[in-house]
Parts: C-alpha cells; sequence; structure tokens
C-alpha cells in the first residue's frame, strides 16, 4: 500500500515536472483579457506584419496593422490615433525635413527592431532582341547616378559594362517610386547620398522646393519630387504592392524602381544584382542581408546606421540593407517616455505581440523576402517589453525562442542564387568582366567610399552629440555598437540557460525511471 501510494505521488510530481518544463519552455503566457490593438506605417515590413498578425491571431493575440507609410505611422502614433507605429524613418529626419514628427515627440517612444530587410532594385527591361532581360548588374555608383538622373539611358556605357560588355537598347530610363512620404524613399537615398554623392546633390539642388521639400544639409529626401525638371520622368505610385505590379506585369517599359525585396518575391519581379564593398554581385536573400547588417551600428536608442553597411567589404553582403522598427510607449528608463497604455490589456496584448516578433515570428522571415533578427536584437524586445511594463526582462534562448538565429541558422529561403553572369562565363567570380568589351570603364568601379560632402562617411562605434536627436532616447542608455549575428556559444544563450534546458529534458526522464524501478521492485 504504502509503495503505491510513493508511486502515485512520483507519478504526479513527474507530470507536474514535466508540465512545468513544457509551459517554461513554451513561454505560454497565463490567462487574461487582452485588448486589440492597432498600428499603422511602414510598408517595408508589411508582409512581414501580415506573417505575424495570422500568428499571433491563431494565438489570440489581437493585433490589427495597416501599411501605409513610415511618416503616417509615426504621426498616427504621435496622435494616439493608433496604438504602434511601424517605421525605417527616424522621427529626428521627419522633424528635420518637414514630414511631422512634433506628435511622436511629445507623447514618447521607443524603437523596438522587429526584422532585417532590404530594399531591391526592380527592373522591366528587354535586351536587343526584344527578350526581357532578368540578370540586371549594377555598381552601387551606376544605381546612384540612375535614381539621381545623372544616368539616363539604358544604353549607357557605365550599365554596359557592369554587365560584362552586354549593352541593351538605347531607350530612356524611367523611374518608379513612391507617391508622397515614405520612409523607403529615405531608407534609399540615404544609399544614393552614400553611393554617387555628386549626382545626389545636383539631383537635390534641381529639386528642392518642388515637392521634396527645403532639405537642409545632410538631411535625406523622405519624398520625390512631383514637379520640376526630374518629374517628368519618375512614375509615382501609392505603395509598394502597386510598384511591385507595375515593374511584374510589364506595364511600365524601360523602367526601374526601388521596392522591398519581399514584394518582389510577392510578385515575382526580377531583382538587380548589386555590386558590394567585395567587388562582388548580390541579392537580396536572408544571408546577404544578415551579412550586411553585421556592421549596422545602432545608436542608443537602437535607431540605425548603416554607413558600414553600405561599404561592408564581406563577399555575401547586399549593400541595401536595412531593420525595421516597431515605434511604443515605455514606462521607465527613458528620458522621453511619459507613461504607457493605461489600459493593461494593450499591455497584455503588445507583450505577448512583440514577444510572438521576437521568436516565432522570425522563422519564416527567410522564406517571405527578409532575414530574422540577430539573437542580440530578438532579447531587445523583449527589453522593451520590460521598458513597457516595469517588469525584468524574459531572457530569451534557443530553448524558449523559435527563432532560427538561436541555432545558427537563418531559416528555409536564406540561400542566394547562383549569379547567371558567372555561370554562364560573362563575369569573373570577383564580379569583374571576362576579357572583352566592358571589361574597362571607370563607372565599373565598386563605388565611392566619401558621403555627399566628400567627407569620410566612416560610422565610429559611439553615439555623438549629433546623435542626440535621433530620436527618443536618453545618449547613456545604450552603447553603440554592431548587431551582430555571431552570438557565439550555445547558438546565443549562456551557460546557465543550457543548464536550465538540459535539466529540463532529463529531469522529467529521471524520475520516470526511477518510477520503472520501484514498479519493478
Amino acid at each position: 500500500m504504502r509503495r503505491k501510494e510513493a508511486l502515485r505521488r512520483l507519478g504526479s510530481l513527474g507530470g507536474a515536472s514535466a508540465l512545468l518544463v513544457s509551459l517554461s519552455v513554451a513561454g505560454a503566457p497565463a490567462a487574461a483579457a487582452l485588448s486589440r490593438v492597432t498600428g499603422s506605417g511602414s510598408s517595408y515590413v508589411g508582409v512581414a506584419m501580415t506573417d505575424w498578425q495570422n500568428g499571433a491571431t491563431s494565438r489570440g493575440i489581437p493585433v490589427n496593422y495597416s501599411a501605409t507609410n513610415s511618416p503616417a505611422g509615426v504621426n498616427q502614433y504621435g496622435d494616439r490615433t493608433v496604438d504602434f507605429g511601424g517605421t525605417e524613418a527616424e522621427v529626428s529626419s521627419l522633424l528635420a525635413a518637414g514630414g511631422g514628427g512634433v506628435s511622436a515627440q511629445t507623447r514618447g517612444y521607443q524603437y523596438v527592431p522587429d526584422v532585417a530587410g532590404a530594399v531591391a532594385v526592380m527592373y522591366n527591361v528587354t535586351d536587343q532582341a526584344g527578350k526581357r532581360v532578368d540578370y540586371l548588374h549594377l555598381t552601387r555608383e551606376v544605381i546612384g547616378r540612375i535614381f539621381s538622373r545623372d544616368i539616363t539611358r539604358w544604353s549607357d556605357p557605365a550599365i554596359t559594362a557592369t554587365n560584362g560588355g552586354k549593352s541593351l537598347p538605347d531607350q530612356p530610363i524611367t523611374l518608379v517610386g513612391r507617391t508622397g512620404q515614405s520612409g523607403t524613399t529615405a531608407l534609399f537615398y540615404d544609399f544614393i547620398a552614400y553611393a554617387a554623392p555628386d549626382a545626389y546633390q545636383r539631383f537635390v539642388s534641381r529639386n528642392v522646393g518642388n515637392g521634396m521639400g527645403n532639405l537642409p544639409s545632410g538631411v535625406r529626401p523622405i519624398q520625390l519630387p512631383e514637379r520640376g525638371p526630374d518629374a517628368d520622368w519618375y512614375r509615382l505610385l501609392a505603395d509598394s504592392d502597386q510598384i511591385a505590379q507595375a515593374i511584374g506585369k510589364a506595364t511600365i517599359p524601360f523602367s526601374i524602381a526601388y521596392d522591398e525585396f519581399a514584394y518582389a518575391q510577392r510578385h515575382n519581379v526580377p531583382s538587380a544584382w548589386v555590386q558590394n564593398g567585395a567587388g562582388q554581385y548580390t541579392q537580396p536573400y536572408a544571408e546577404n542581408i544578415a551579412s550586411a547588417l553585421k556592421f549596422a551600428e545602432l545608436r542608443p536608442d537602437l535607431s540605425q546606421k548603416l554607413d558600414k553597411v553600405y561599404s561592408n567589404a564581406d563577399p555575401k553582403t547586399y549593400p541595401i540593407s536595412a531593420y525595421s522598427y516597431i515605434m511604443m510607449p515605455c514606462t521607465t528608463g527613458r528620458d522621453t517616455c511619459r507613461g504607457g497604455y493605461g489600459d493593461q490589456g494593450k499591455t497584455d496584448t503588445m507583450t505577448a505581440f512583440l514577444e510572438h516578433v521576437a521568436c516565432d515570428g522570425q522563422i519564416n522571415m527567410a522564406r517571405i523576402g527578409y532575414s530574422p533578427l540577430p539573437p542580440n536584437l530578438s532579447q531587445e524586445i523583449m527589453n522593451s517589453n520590460s521598458r513597457l511594463t516595469g517588469q525584468p526582462p524574459k531572457q530569451l534562448n534557443a530553448g524558449n525562442c523559435g527563432n532560427p538565429t538561436f541555432r545558427g541558422s537563418l531559416g528555409a529561403g536564406a540561400t542566394s542564387p547562383a549569379d547567371p553572369l558567372v555561370t554562364g562565363g560573362i563575369i569573373n567570380p570577383d564580379g569583374k568582366p571576362k576579357a572583352g568589351p566592358g571589361a574597362a570603364g571607370p563607372s565599373a568601379s565598386a563605388g565611392p567610399s566619401t558621403g555627399p560632402a566628400g567627407g569620410d562617411k566612416t560610422a565610429t562605434a559611439t553615439a555623438g552629440p549629433d546623435d542626440e536627436s535621433a530620436g527618443g532616447g536618453s545618449k547613456n542608455w545604450r552603447e553603440a555598437s554592431p548587431a551582430a549575428y555571431d552570438e557565439g556559444g550555445f547558438g546565443g544563450f549562456g551557460g546557465w540557460a543550457a543548464l536550465v534546458l538540459f535539466v529540463a529534458i532529463v529531469a522529467p526522464l529521471a524520475i520516470r525511471g526511477f518510477i520503472r524501478k520501484l514498479r519493478g521492485s
């Protein structure tokens, strides 16, 4: 009788231990009344946000997001018409470029990194025989000159040189971009200013006051010219989906566009191979985005400084890569925070949603055109939750977080296809043309190393006085450092976490073995 009672108690203990372990590893929240939260803004993150919303809905987390544009999201967040914003445009850049941001600054906020992405250079071009081109290669400088209207025809020798001497028809280049204000426009033209500083400066000088706003020195445009000398060469469309569909369906002949790579994937649109700082041509697949963003530097408020990404000499780098951010309140630790949500249900929903984004939400990112966050930035999401709630942050590791980067992977779909000009014998693996036409020419170079003012654009590892207004943070909150994907040891979590995971797995097995021995005796 005593032996049966002991077995019963041990069996209960084993079951309880297994249940406790299951809950701790899964991170399952206790049942609570969740209030719906709404967000709006960035189209850059729009495809990822759809995936996250679907996952959140399946978990009973009520979230709704409208992909419009970053400035709209920042301003709607500030006006309290939405609970969170999506953005790549910092508040400071909106204030400087006349795009709003005052109400967000008044409300207070924190930047929360949510995914790594890239801007693709899409195109609709036919070759001399009338066949649609699917191999376009461009250097950073040539991209900068095209989108600054310094190169205006597809037959330009600089374009011929980047494609191993294969010439394209003598047709004018039509530029396709976003109408109105856009965080993607700001992000892309920050790259253009780096890639072709002289052509960019001439472009800005021609168009200031023609719908681009009055841009102080060093401030990037958040919208393209609506009138003036360059406006006739632009086709401005309302959103990312429209741009991708227009290029994909070939409705705008001999056109080139900038758009988020996720939309190129969604609509099966060709994206250019872009030459990086190592002289290699790459496309914006997850492995190339991840390589590029090893050199992204984060200011104290987590906003990004991308100069080193543009010049990164890692051969896999796709240089037009960047993080996207969620903007939400926080209640502690920040000199610009002015309170949370006031509604506990919204706080619980937002923290549950962000934990999903940090972990299981990263699983599909490579497949749909992004790259998952590195472990340190997934942890920053949990730190952001902590600043919202005032509670200690949950520590993520490979045992409790589904983000594949905790296991040294980027997930399915991360690998870039082979370069068709290399496999076709047109250019060498190092990106240089084979001997023949186009093998020479200054426009085929890897690009400049100076910024728009002609000065050194190399980013420093610490935040300086110019970074104070980068948006939302006190200078001493966080040291600026690379957002590295290489976390080392145990796939990005410490030895203590490995021990906890080991005990969580082994303890129930040991208890069951002990029960079997008792039964056998």
